[in-house]
């Protein structure tokens, strides 16, 4: 069976941690596993919790969605959608196992959740107000790749791969090339954003404190 092909995981929880809730836990797991079996789906892992459904930060939930997101997961079985959490943090948890390419199943439903027409507007919400934050990230990394490059910065000459076989890795943080983007008289934001843009995950913070550390030593600390 190829990577997340037909495949789904299980997630169960209870709000306490008190040991008369282990039978529950006990009984979704078995339920979720018939239920998966009826919906012929072979189950890639299961996932317990014994916490509020009000917090996202429950450590079965975010294993869960780890392995959603890394192994290509298709479906996640839940009793129903309130052990996926309650109030905003369901609809959150909705949001991120959709924004993961999972559907959600309840055993309630005996099949997709069933979303209330409030639910479906706030999916669609959040779905845009993400697609607009990802077109200003973009947007801000092509300007400041584009001052950058008016203003004389060459990235082929200083990247590996890039034209100088002797450059640095991506992997690195170029304090170079940030020391030349500075000279040039682009912020730390567009810095970072310019760096990004070639591949190197750094951040306006890391930019501005490599650049001090250059003023201060001349040098970047190890």
């Amino acid at each position: 069976m190829k990577r997340g092909e037909d495949t789904c995981v299980l997630y169960c929880r209870v709000s306490t941690e008190k040991e008369t809730q282990d039978l529950s836990l006990e009984r979704q797991e078995e339920e979720l596993l018939a239920f998966a079996d009826e919906l012929g789906f072979p189950v890639g892992g299961v996932f317990l919790d014994r916490h509020s459904g009000y917090d996202m930060d429950r450590d079965g939930l975010l294993d869960l969605i780890d392995h959603v997101r890394e192994n290509g997961t298709k479906a996640v079985l839940v009793q129903d959608e309130t052990r996926l959490g309650r109030g905003n943090a369901r609809v959150a948890v909705l949001h991120l196992l959709s924004k993961a390419g999972a559907s959600t199943f309840t055993l309630t439903d005996k099949g997709p959740v069933a979303l209330n027409e409030m639910d479906t507007m706030l999916l669609e919400i959040l779905a845009i107000v993400e697609e607009y934050q990802r077109k200003m990230h973009n947007a801000k990394i092509k300007r400041g790749m584009r001052r950058a490059v008016e203003k004389g910065y060459r990235p082929e000459r200083n990247l590996k791969k890039k034209g100088n076989p002797e450059g640095r890795e991506r992997i690195d943080v170029p304090l170079a090339e940030i020391v030349s983007l500075r000279d040039k008289g682009l912020t730390f934001e567009e810095i970072a954003s310019t760096l990004r843009g070639l591949g190197h995950d750094v951040s306006k913070a890391t930019v501005h404190r490599r650049f001090r550390e250059y003023i201060e030593n001349g040098e970047p600390s190890e």
